[in-house]
């Protein structure tokens, strides 16, 4: 696995599924053309590219160069680098028939394909953390401020995710990625009394 500075935008949550076998970073999946009408979503990528960078993986298809097209256009050029997957006939292994144009998207690359699409894209690997919480926040800090196995555990993360512009329908192990991004646990620890 190689530790990758940037953030990296796939399509979907297959995608992100077999980017985190390769990648250790933060995976943002679009949830498809979701991400055209999502603005929360857009702004968190936009927050990403910002604090750390920004790699953007899509299928080789048409709806990937799409939404990459769509991506490219809403976030600074300047903080955003590009990943390419070769064109390789075939489907994936869960679907019954090959997608529209019989490629394999990026859920259907392996993991050496994929290794290699990030290091032509210029990615920054084998870096040290970025900003935010060093060492990273975990599970049992989230339990301990509330965030998380409590009763009200809910309500707070939504006020939390509220405070930081961030999306409402975060779930709790993407919220923990994006604080250890853009917060550091003082910080973390001043909004959480602000918004009780």
């Amino acid at each position: 696995m190689i530790r990758v500075k940037e953030a990296i935008v796939v399509e979907g949550r297959y995608d992100k599924a077999a980017l985190a076998n390769v990648a250790d970073t933060v995976i943002v999946d679009t949830a498809g053309f979701g991400v055209f009408s999502d603005r929360e979503k857009l702004a968190l990528l936009r927050r990403l590219a910002q604090a750390r960078g920004l790699i953007i993986l899509t299928d080789s298809d048409g709806g990937g160069l799409l939404i990459r097209n769509f991506l490219k256009s809403a976030i600074d050029p300047a903080l955003v680098k590009h990943a390419y997957i070769p064109d390789i006939p075939g489907k994936e292994r869960r679907k019954r028939s090959p997608s529209k144009e019989g490629k394999l998207g990026v859920e259907g690359m392996s993991p050496a394909i994929l290794e290699q699409a990030l290091r032509r894209s210029g990615a920054t690997l084998d870096a040290a953390p970025v900003g935010g919480c060093v060492p990273p926040l975990t599970k049992a800090e989230l339990y301990e401020l509330g965030l998380s196995g409590r009763p009200d555990s809910g309500a707070r993360r939504a006020a939390l995710k509220k405070a930081l512009d961030l999306p409402e329908n975060l779930s709790a192990n993407a919220l923990l990625d994006v604080l250890n991004l853009l917060t550091t646990r003082e910080e973390l620890a001043q909004i959480i009394r602000s918004v009780q």
